[in-house]
Formats: C-alpha cells, sequence, structure tokens
C-alpha cells in the first residue's frame, strides 16, 4: 500500500523505516509547512515525493493511506480532512480527548469508505498480546488490580507543554497506560484523578484510580517531571504478571510471580511500528481485521475525559459519559 506521512514530527524516525522495510507498504511522500523543510525531510529519508503544504499531499491520488504525526489538537482535522480526500488513515495516539470528536472522525471514516485507526503501535506488540492472553486464562487467578505508569523529563520549550495543542502528561504518555487498564480489565466506571499543572496550563503530573467491572481497580501515573519509568503491572488472586517496559517494549519479556516462584518469561524482539502498519495495509486489502477500531478509540478518549474532569473538580469522583 502506497503511504505519504503528514509533517515531520519527531516520532516519524519509528514510522518510516517501518513502513520503508515492510514488503507490504511503500512510502512514496511526504508534507511540511515549507518547500525546504519538506524537501530535506524527503531527501534525509529517501522519499520520493515532497510537498509544501498538507493539502498538496492528499490531492496526490497515488497515496492509498496518510500516517498523521500532528500535534494532538490537530489530529481529528487532519484524520477527516484526508478521509473526505478518500486516504485511509493511520493517525498517532491519542485521537483526542473528546469523545465527539472521535464520533465526528469515524463518522467521516464511515462515510467515506475509508479505514480510520488510532495509532497504538504498542497493543501490537507480541509481549502485549502475551500478557493481556495470561491475565485472560488466569495465569495469575482472578483479576483484582492494575497499576500502569509512564513518565519521563520534558524541558521547557516542548511543545507538549503547549495547551493549544492539547498537551500535557495524561495526553502524552499517561493515554499509554489507560490503553493498558482498559485492555486487562475493560472499560473504567468511574475515575478519580489530582493534577499537578505547570507553568503553561498543562499537568505535569497525574495519578488516578479507575473502578473496573468485576470490583477490579486501576492505579494510573504519568508526568512530565519524573525520571523515565515505564511498567504495566496485573495482580490476581493467586500472582502478579508484569512488563518493565510495557510500552516500547525496549527489553520484552514478563515477570510472571505466583507464590514464591518467580518465572521470567521471553518474548522475541518485534518492530511493534511495522506490525502497526501492517495491520493497516493488510485491513485496507481485506486480509485482516483492524486490530483496534472506533470502539476503541471511543473508549479511550472517554476514559481520559472523566480523568481531566476529576482531576479539574480537585479528585472528585466522575462517571463515564
Amino acid at each position: 500500500m502506497r503511504w505519504g506521512i503528514l509533517s515531520t514530527a519527531r516520532i516519524n524516525r519509528a514510522i518510516v523505516p517501518a513502513l520503508q522495510e515492510s514488503p507490504l507498504s511503500e512510502l512514496v511522500a511526504v508534507a511540511s509547512r515549507t518547500r525546504e523543510r519538506a524537501d530535506a525531510y524527503a531527501g534525509e529519508h529517501g522519499i520520493p515525493r515532497a510537498y509544501a503544504s498538507y493539502d498538496a499531499l492528499l490531492a496526490d491520488d497515488e497515496v492509498e493511506a496518510i500516517y498523521i504525526s500532528l500535534p494532538n489538537a490537530l489530529h481529528v482535522e487532519w484524520s477527516v480532512r484526508a478521509l473526505e480526500a478518500g486516504k485511509h488513515v493511520l493517525c498517532e495516539k491519542p485521537l483526542s480527548r473528546h469523545p465527539a470528536e472521535v464520533e465526528r472522525a469515524f463518522a467521516a471514516a464511515g462515510a467515506n469508505g475509508r479505514l480510520l485507526v488510532e495509532a497504538f503501535m504498542w497493543r501490537h506488540h507480541p509481549q502485549t498480546h502475551r500478557f493481556a492472553a495470561l491475565v485472560a486464562d488466569e495465569a495469575i487467578g482472578e483479576l483484582r488490580l492494575v497499576r500502569a505508569s509512564f513518565s519521563f523529563t520534558v524541558d521547557e520549550g516542548n511543545v507538549r507543554l503547549e495547551p493549544e495543542l492539547d498537551g500535557g502528561a495524561l495526553m502524552d504518555v499517561g493515554c499509554y497506560c489507560v490503553s493498558g487498564i482498559r485492555l486487562l480489565a475493560g472499560e473504567p466506571r468511574s475515575v478519580a484523578a489530582h493534577q499537578l499543572v505547570g507553568p503553561t496550563g498543562v499537568d505535569l503530573r497525574l495519578v488516578a484510580t479507575l473502578a473496573c467491572a468485576n470490583d477490579v481497580l486501576a492505579q494510573l501515573d504519568c508526568a512530565f517531571d519524573l525520571p523515565l519509568r515505564q511498567r504495566l503491572e496485573a495482580v490476581g488472586s493467586e500472582g502478579t504478571l508484569a512488563a518493565a517496559w510495557p510500552w516500547n517494549a525496549r527489553e520484552p519479556g514478563l515477570e510472571l510471580r505466583r507464590g514464591d516462584a518467580v518465572e521470567w518469561l521471553e518474548v522475541d524482539p518485534a518492530n511493534a511500528y511495522r506490525l502497526q502498519c501492517d495491520n493497516v495495509s493488510l485491513s485496507v486489502r481485506g486480509a485482516a481485521s483492524p486490530l483496534l477500531d472506533a470502539d476503541d478509540a471511543l473508549g479511550q478518549a472517554r476514559t481520559i475525559d472523566a480523568l481531566y474532569r476529576s482531576a479539574e473538580a480537585g479528585g472528585a469522583p466522575q462517571q463515564m459519559r
């Protein structure tokens, strides 16, 4: 499938080789806001065509699918424009913090007969599939608690700190934690969150408790002012299962504890970005089904919306809308 990339954001460093190495994909075009930047980027990465505007890329009839790596606040706008231009869309996470905007984007996909996928690459990694399968098979007994963390330090001036672009720790890294909790415990019923707001007006740190079905509780913490940390842990009635690097699988593998026994479960390395793009390509061709669909994206947005409502209300519990 022939792909174009809309913007020259840093995350493209993972997507470009994933597309170029896959026999299922051909990266044919990139767009930036200036001719100079577009030409330089295309030359650096061996991309055949460069466009000095996003609209020009969408007008390229040879491009079948668009990967959107713009700032958060622009995700839905350009996803809809790409879908209306007849392109399939892989949009970088999070699609939106607003459920109504997610519904609008998928309505555009349906109206134009095109595929829209929210880009949570971690969901495609074999480590994630094995983690979820072990929990579902009750390898740790009855699931009772999920803990999810993601943090790193962001310097002043980083685009992630700009409120007008929907920045903030929850939007950037906490959304992975939300995804992990929802994968293992299902959709939350209510949430309670507290945040530390930084000088620019976005959340630098946020912690939350989520109440899910079957009396499963979950804890989430994310931050821009803490050291690099990742962890996903499921606690059951008979043991625990944990991934030290759940979101980028830097060192894939799972730790299973039952009683005094500790077992390390090997997981082969894999390029989750390539697996994600291949899933989109195969789904467009009718050879697979999208791993992540409209319901998943809407569940993400509803949970993020409830977490922000609670944090803005000083931690008052909030129900899903």
